[in-house]
């Protein structure tokens, strides 16, 4: 079967991306490299070039697209040798839970709901394997204008300090909830408060007293949920 344009640009892309690198797009550059409207667009023609045997995917990462063919529906050879997972190396991290975009979600006695023992795997081209990393799903959309969207996953590097503009999770203590927002500490007419800012224009920020805020990691990494 034949490719459309969109689906030709995106070959063609990918290919060129994996000959200049050791690793292969994120779906945000297939969108930019490709000249695509949207992600919901690159998900669903992705989704097309998998079954059509273009691709294959792993979902649970961010980059884990392999190229078979080219846009001429060749094998494609160049590079994907640099993708095996002996070269590239993967890891665990816990996926310990889930996290409000939104509204806080109250979570009585805990910070973050279990998920048992889950984790998500992960290459360490995306990221260093370190120590203190750990995975949380997201619930809501505020933080929608920073990509991060329902149902993605975040990584968090745990962390009990933050400053201004980081994105971080938040244990608010006399609530007994959690959310997930940017974060800023300010003093204005001498009394001092942490804003908790949604990336979303909808809503509104969230002002707490600082000694109300446990921060209990920073996100270094978006995994998006496609489709």
């Amino acid at each position: 079967m034949a490719l459309s344009d969109k689906q030709r640009r995106m070959v063609e892309f990918i290919g060129e991306y994996i000959r200049k690198h050791p690793y292969p797009p994120s779906v945000r550059e297939i969108l930019d490299g490709g000249d695509i409207s949207s992600t919901s667009v690159v998900a669903y023609n992705l989704n097309s070039l998998e079954r059509l045997g273009y691709i294959e995917r792993d979902k649970d990462i961010s980059r884990g697209i392999r190229l078979l063919k080219d846009a001429d529906g060749l094998p494609f050879e160049v590079s994907n040798a640099a993708l095996a997972p002996a070269v590239v190396g993967r890891f665990q991290v816990p996926l310990v839970g889930i996290i409000a975009a939104g509204e806080p979600i109250p979570i009585p006695g805990s910070d973050f709901s279990p998920m048992g023992d889950k984790a998500i795997e992960l290459t360490r081209d995306i990221i260093h394997e370190q120590e203190g990393l750990y995975a949380l799903e997201v619930r809501g959309n505020s933080m929608v204008d920073a990509l991060v969207n329902d149902g993605d996953i975040v990584v968090m590097k745990h962390q009990k300090e933050a400053r201004n503009g980081e994105m971080v999770a938040v244990w608010l203590k006399d609530r007994e909830e959690t959310t997930l927002k940017h974060f800023y500490y300010e003093k204005s007419k001498g009394k001092r408060r942490v804003r908790l800012q949604p990336a979303n224009p909808t809503m509104k920020p969230i002002w707490v007293d600082p000694a109300n805020v446990e921060i209990q990691g920073k996100v270094i990494l978006v995994l998006r949920k496609l489709g």
